[in-house]
C-alpha cells in the first residue's frame, strides 16, 4: 500500500533592508518572494513556500517606503529639493504616526544631474515636509535622517519652520552651508503646530556635529566638498552655534557634542534644537513596522542589504533581524559579502547567499539584473527548506 506524501509548507518572513543603488527593499522582498513561491522541494516533491513580506529601514533613505509598505498611507507633497527646484516628496502617516525622511526631500538622490552641490545645498525640503506633516495632526513625527545632500546643521530646515537668519546688513539668508558663516542675527518664534506634536528622529548615526569625527569632516567629502569646504563648513558651524546661543538656545553649543548631532548633515542638531528625542533607527522600525508580530507566525526569517560587512555586526538593520528572530532559521541575502562563514554565528545565520556568487557582472548599479538574481535566490532558498 502506497501512502502519499503530505505537502509541506513553509512560513518564510521576508524583512530585507534596501539594496543601496539597486533596488528599494520592497523590490528586493518581491523579488524573493517570487522565487520562494516558485520552488518545489527536491525530486519535485510537493510542497510550497508561504511568503510574508515585511521591506524594512533603520531609519535613512526608504523609511517612507518601508513605512507605506506596512500599511501607513502614502501623502505626496510638493518641496524645495536640495538646490532650490521643486520636487515631489512624500511622507507616511496612519493616522496617528508620520514618518518624514531627508532622502526623498532633500537628498543626495534629488540633485540635478547627480551634480553634488557641498556649499550651496540645503535641507529646507525637510523641514517643509515636517510643516505639512504638522499640518494632519499627528501625535507624533518620526524624522527619518539619512542621504541629506546638505550640511547646513539644519539651517535650511529651521527656516521652513518659522526661524529667521539675517546677515549683518539685514538680508534673509535661504540656507545652505555657505550662508552658515554669514548669520548675523536669528529671530524665530515656537510653531503653535509642534505643542503636544512629539519629534523623534530615527537613527543610527553617532557622529556629533564638529571635530574630528563630526559632519564636514566625515560626511562631507561624501557630499563633495574637498579640504577648503570642510574648514569653511567646519567654521560656519561654529558661527551657527553661537548665534543660537545669542538667540536664547542656551544648550545650544552642549547640543553639537551630543550623539547623532552630525547625522544628515547636522540636521540631527537642528532636530534637538527642537526638543525631538533619539530612538535607535533599526529597532525602532522593527517596532513600528511590527516585525515581532509578523515574525512570530513564521518558521524561518529571510533578511540582507547591500553588503554584508563589519558594519552590519556592529547593529545595522540584518544584525538587529537576527537578534530579535529567536531560534527560527535566520538566511541572509545581499549584493556581496566580506564575512567568512566563520563569523556567520555572530548573526546566527544558518545560510547566506550573494548576487555575487550568482554573476561575475557588477549587479550593483543594474536593478533587472539584480532583481533576476534573488529570484533564482528565492527559489534556490526555497528548495533548500522544502
Amino acid at each position: 500500500m502506497t501512502h502519499a506524501t503530505s505537502p509541506k509548507t513553509v512560513r518564510a518572513l521576508i524583512a530585507p533592508d534596501k539594496f543601496k543603488g539597486s533596488l528599494t527593499a520592497a523590490e528586493v522582498a518581491d523579488a524573493l518572494a517570487d522565487g520562494l513561491s516558485s520552488a518545489t522541494g527536491p525530486s519535485g516533491r510537493p510542497g510550497a513556500v508561504r511568503c510574508v513580506s515585511l521591506p524594512l529601514a533603520d531609519g535613512g533613505d526608504g523609511s517612507v517606503d518601508a513605512a507605506v509598505a506596512s500599511g501607513f498611507t502614502r501623502r505626496n507633497y510638493t518641496v524645495t529639493g536640495p538646490t532650490g527646484q521643486p520636487v515631489q516628496a512624500s511622507i507616511a502617516f496612519d493616522g496617528g504616526t508620520a514618518v518624514v525622511e531627508v532622502a526623498n526631500t532633500c537628498g543626495l538622490g534629488l540633485l540635478p544631474k547627480g551634480k553634488l552641490a557641498p556649499m550651496e545645498a540645503s535641507s529646507r525640503g525637510f523641514g517643509e515636509a515636517v510643516l505639512y506633516a504638522l499640518s494632519l495632526n499627528p501625535a507624533r513625527i518620526v524624522l527619518a535622517l539619512g542621504g541629506s545632500a546638505s550640511t547646513d546643521g539644519g539651517m535650511g530646515m529651521l527656516g521652513a519652520l518659522g526661524f529667521t537668519f539675517s546677515d549683518e546688513d539685514g538680508n534673509q539668508l535661504a540656507g545652505s552651508g555657505a550662508d552658515l558663516a554669514m548669520i548675523h542675527s536669528i529671530h524665530w518664534t515656537v510653531l503653535p503646530e509642534l505643542a503636544g506634536t512629539v519629534l523623534l528622529v530615527a537613527s543610527d548615526v553617532h557622529n556629533p556635529l564638529l571635530g574630528a569625527h563630526g559632519a564636514p569632516t566625515v560626511f562631507g567629502p561624501q557630499k563633495g566638498a574637498g579640504p577648503g569646504d570642510i574648514a569653511a563648513l567646519e567654521t560656519g558651524l561654529g558661527n551657527f552655534l553661537a548665534k543660537m546661543a545669542e538667540a536664547g538656545f542656551e544648550n545650544a553649543a552642549a547640543l553639537a557634542h551630543h550623539e547623532g548631532a552630525g547625522s544628515a548633515g547636522g540636521i540631527g542638531y537642528a532636530c534637538l534644537l527642537l526638543g525631538a528625542q533619539q530612538v535607535a533607527g533599526a529597532d525602532f522600525f522593527l517596532d513600528l513596522l511590527d516585525f515581532d508580530g509578523r515574525r512570530d507566525g513564521c518558521d524561518v526569517v529571510i533578511t540582507g542589504e547591500g553588503s554584508l560587512d563589519e558594519q552590519t555586526l556592529g547593529g545595522k538593520l540584518p544584525a538587529a533581524v537576527a537578534r530579535r528572530s529567536g531560534a527560527r532559521p535566520i538566511i541572509a541575502v545581499a549584493g556581496r559579502s566580506l564575512l567568512p562563514r566563520e563569523r556567520w554565528s555572530e548573526m546566527a545565520l544558518s545560510g547566506v547567499y550573494t548576487l555575487a556568487d550568482y554573476t561575475l557582472l557588477d549587479s550593483s548599479t543594474d536593478p533587472e539584473l539584480s532583481a533576476a538574481i534573488l529570484r533564482q535566490i528565492g527559489k534556490d532558498i526555497g528548495t533548500s527548506l522544502l
